[in-house]
């Protein structure tokens, strides 16, 4: 998965029941279970198409009669394409679904309701994250089975510690920790600097809002919590390492990514979802120089969790067939190939090991423990709505053209407005 930027929404659904109208009233239809029947399976991430291609092939040797066609989009287009597919009625059969989505899908009637078929399947959903479970439950209904999950943690350059003499990050290390030893690691003769405080919402602050004590949004949904006092400081805390110098200013950052500097040993530290394990793993430069540590407390640990989920068109004409597809998704065998992968973290609890071992090169346990202490990534109906307000906000907080509580209570009044519009 692609963090928020995976899940922020290129353009907005607008009303979800007036923009799909007429889409899902059609009579389902499924396919007689002899025939052959192609599924179309759309995905976005390009470095899980082999894991996903090899288990559709897989589940084609099990299932003759099914072939399955694994559709990749870039994640820039996949949503618009999506919107599009769901107007012209004519969505994937199975496909990947987020969190700030799920609801304008399921109360548009996109989406195949499944408690019935998990009543009548030999699946456990306890072997899933319950977080996750609940998040694809939309009004009591369930919409998804959880594939990957992912949570955040930090990323640091052993050489460049090992140069400047200091310690490795411990497991127990606070926000003044990181704050010190950052100022430490800088050394702008050469271009380097301790950490890069990206504006990135599951990434970054959202993390630090929680550990400070804030919140994002209400359990229900109604309330924004950017102006409460310890969502200000888990703002703050990021703008205080670029006043300190100790990270590059976001003008650097827009020129070059945040973890562009870190590949290109130019960062000592940066905060990153799991998601960036493939790509930091596969970086001849850095591969051999890396590791992760869990992320430093404020006033407590906090960690914003998400994960993808399978879905099934509520369209399809081959709703039995798509579901077996599914099924076969969140088995033990379909998980297992996908935690030895090491790709992504399989949702499947107990494949969990296995991705651990994939990846015995780095403490990938980093993100594992944080579901210890995980809250979910904050959506609502219109998640994308708000998100825009809150990133172009704090595109004037990190360029020093207002304050973080000047930006915190702005985004909140937006923010609260826009809530009530969901009613």
């Amino acid at each position: 998965m692609k963090g928020k930027k995976l899940f922020s929404i290129i353009t907005s659904l607008v009303i979800a029941t007036s923009l799909f109208a007429g889409c899902s009233s059609s009579k389902q239809t499924s396919s007689g279970k002899n025939e052959k029947v192609s599924l179309v399976y759309g995905v976005w991430d390009k470095n899980q198409e082999p894991i996903m291609q090899e288990l559709a092939k897989k589940f084609t040797e099990k299932n003759p009669n099914i072939e399955v066609k694994v559709q990749l989009t870039p994640y820039k287009q996949y949503w618009t394409k999506l919107e599009t597919e769901a107007q012209g009625g004519n969505l994937p059969d199975v496909f990947w679904m987020n969190g700030p989505n799920i609801i304008k899908y399921a109360d548009a009637g996109m989406l195949m309701p499944i408690d019935d078929k998990l009543k009548s399947s030999d699946l456990k959903l306890e072997d899933y994250p319950k977080s996750l479970i609940d998040l694809y439950n939309v009004k009591g209904k369930q919409y998804g089975i959880p594939k990957d999950w992912d949570t955040t943690a930090v990323w640091y350059n052993k050489e460049i510690f090992d140069k400047a003499g200091v310690p490795y990050p411990k497991a127990d290390w606070t926000w003044e920790d990181l704050r010190n030893i950052s100022k430490k690691l800088t050394d702008k003769s050469k271009g380097i600097y301790g950490i890069a405080a990206l504006q990135d919402d599951q990434q970054g602050f959202y993390n630090t809002m929680l550990q400070a004590g804030g919140f994002v949004i209400s359990e229900d949904k109604k309330k924004s919590g950017f102006d409460d006092p310890g969502s200000i400081q888990g703002i703050q805390c990021w703008i205080d390492l670029m006043k300190d110098g100790s990270s590059p200013t976001a003008e650097q950052m827009l020129e070059t990514s945040p973890s562009d500097l870190f590949q290109s040993g130019k960062v000592a530290m940066i905060y990153q979802g799991s998601w960036m394990i493939p790509q930091f793993m596969k970086n001849e430069l850095i591969k051999d120089k890396i590791d992760i540590a869990p992320m430093p407390k404020i006033k407590k640990s906090s960690s914003v969790i998400h994960g993808l989920s399978n879905v099934v068109s509520a369209k399809t004409k081959n709703a039995n067939q798509a579901w077996e597809f599914v099924k076969f998704l969140a088995s033990k065998e379909a998980n297992e190939i996908v935690a030895k992968s090491g790709v992504v973290i399989p949702a499947y609890k107990p494949s969990l090991d296995i991705f651990v071992q994939a990846n015995n090169k780095i403490n990938v346990k980093a993100y594992i423990d944080a579901v210890d202490y995980s809250v979910m990534y904050p959506v609502s109906k219109n998640t994308s709505k708000w998100t825009t307000v809150q990133d172009e906000t704090l595109k004037k907080v990190w360029a020093n053209q207002i304050t973080a509580t000047e930006g915190a209570k702005t985004i909140a009044e937006e923010m609260n407005k826009l809530l009530q519009q969901e009613k």
